[in-house]
């Protein structure tokens, strides 16, 4: 096998790899990644898949390896030391940060986005509880760059620029959406995270004085988000729209059911979206459609 043949057939390998490990983790994820083109979907993978691995890192598998505070922060640096080195020279023994490094050399994604991710994974093991302006960092780096790298990979292959106003709500879109993404899973797993963790991450929220205004506040904040990552939707290429929709579609449908639930079951139990009406909302996401609340049982 020639050497150009080998890299070839090893990066090939790691998208796979990235593929199994974030449809591992994300049902939902792994459901919605279907319905994207063929390349973009296997460049989404391996961001998905490099966040999943930073993540586990921070909460849980590295503690339960036996690593200490100061050995897990060593991983998590070598793991962005790893990724930045790859980047740069196209290669990593590791499956994932060498698929990563792959996606990001063809589709434009540099340390500018990378380093804010790392620094709010580095956060984790640093802070328990979060100020308005260390929050709204926090947010931007674990969730709304994501949505920016996500919007890279949708974009690489399009031959016509997009005008300044089109990339502007694009941008707005993909960092709102990964925001309410991120809002609502902080929302449902408050408790977890609390008890757990020690982490809370809504400032001045703890699960001993978290009540329905409080809940409905951040429900609000996050309708927010969703309103104007809906918006964009129409705007991105056909291989990325339909699948999309359907996260937002599945994250618009748990938002409606944390606001049903009472803010005292939240701190007991894990919302979530049954089978059966995610497989309606990928029917309506493959329609073109995103569900609405009056569409919602």
């Amino acid at each position: 096998m020639q050497p150009r043949d080998a890299l070839a057939f090893y990066t090939d390998v790691t998208h796979r790899t990235s593929a199994v490990v974030i449809r591992s983790y994300s049902t939902s994820f792994g459901l919605a990644s279907r319905l994207l083109g063929g390349d973009v979907r296997q460049h989404v993978e391996t961001v998905y898949a490099l966040v999943r691995v930073a993540d586990e890192v921070v909460d849980g598998a590295a503690a339960a390896a036996g690593l200490s505070l100061d050995q897990t922060r060593a991983v998590l640096d070598d793991l962005e030391q790893e990724t930045e080195r790859a980047m740069a020279v196209g290669y990593s023994a590791n499956p994932v940060v060498h698929a990563f490094a792959n996606t990001a050399r063809e589709t434009g994604i540099a340390a500018d986005l990378t380093r804010p991710f790392f620094a709010s994974m580095r956060a984790d093991l640093e802070r328990t509880e979060h100020t308005a302006e260390s929050f709204d960092e926090y947010v931007y780096g674990s969730a709304e760059v994501v949505g920016l790298m996500c919007l890279k990979c949708f974009l690489y292959q399009e031959a016509s620029p997009r005008s300044a106003d089109q990339e502007r709500k694009l941008v707005d879109g993909s960092r709102r959406l990964g925001a309410a993404f991120q809002k609502i899973n902080f929302l449902r797993d408050l408790a977890d995270d609390f008890e757990a963790l020690g982490r809370s991450y809504f400032p001045g929220i703890r699960p001993g004085n978290f009540g329905e205004a409080d809940k409905h506040r951040l429900l609000d904040d996050i309708a927010a988000d969703l309103a104007v990552s809906a918006d964009a939707l129409r705007d991105l290429p056909g291989s990325s729209r339909r699948a999309v929709a359907l996260a937002q579609g599945l994250f618009t449908e748990l938002s409606l059911r944390l606001r049903r639930t009472p803010a005292e079951e939240l701190l007991t139990s894990r919302v979530r979206v049954p089978n059966p009406v995610k497989l309606r909302i990928a029917a309506q996401a493959l329609a073109g459609r995103v569900p609405q609340p009056d569409e919602t049982p």
